[in-house]
């Protein structure tokens, strides 16, 4: 191994440990595959299904971010299906309802996922009224573009694209890409034929 590299891979140890001791989550289940530091927040429950990865080398933000998931309150949740793959500087939070991601989903760097607006809507509320909070759930196999934002209450069906930057308000069906600020669906994946389309119609990540 070389100089160089033998000292990334100690700095890349060293910054997945000091993130795992800064975590305060305690209800956690399953081990991830770590490339990227992650960091695990808060009083509900988290948990990995097998083969669950963070984190790509060659993807933007590697070295200088981490992924962060947060269940926030005792009765928030997070789940993430069986060898799924979640790119760099991700963030998922949950404040309740829960967020689920189906069986090897693919999500880019940046991707952010909230169930909760956080805050109620009202001016004279905001402080101390009752944010609106609803599931969000990502189908198996789905594919998220970079920098893509879930908000509450969405349901993404499985084998569905998202496009990078796309803002996802609204459900979006199975078998499907869509992209926009609301996203909204372009067309009907075919399965046959999309490889090379797909890339030139959404940018999407970088995990290969």
């Amino acid at each position: 191994m070389k100089v160089s590299t033998r000292l990334d891979e100690l700095i890349r140890r060293g910054r997945i440990a000091r993130y795992r001791a800064l975590s305060n989550c305690r209800r956690v289940s399953g081990t991830p595959i770590l490339r990227q530091p992650l960091l695990l927040l808060g009083e509900g429950t988290i948990a990995f299904g097998h083969d669950v990865e963070f984190g790509w080398p060659t993807s933007m933000g590697f070295h200088r971010g981490h992924c962060q998931l947060e269940a926030s309150t005792p009765a928030a949740a997070i789940e993430i299906g069986d060898l799924a793959q979640v790119n760099n500087n991700a963030f998922i939070k949950s404040e309740g309802p829960g967020i689920g991601i189906g069986a090897r989903a693919l999500l880019g760097s940046g991707v952010t996922i909230y169930d909760s607006d956080f805050h109620d809507l009202r001016p004279g509320h905001r402080h101390d009224g009752r944010p609106r909070m609803a599931a969000v759930e990502l189908g198996a196999d789905v594919f998220i573009g970079d920098h893509v934002t879930i908000l509450k209450g969405v349901r993404i069906g499985a084998h569905s694209v998202i496009g990078a930057g796309s803002v996802v308000a609204s459900s979006i069906p199975a078998g499907v890409i869509a992209a926009g600020n609301p996203a909204r669906v372009i067309r009907e994946l075919s399965h046959e034929g999309d490889a090379g389309e797909v890339s030139t119609e959404v940018a999407a990540n970088g995990h290969r």
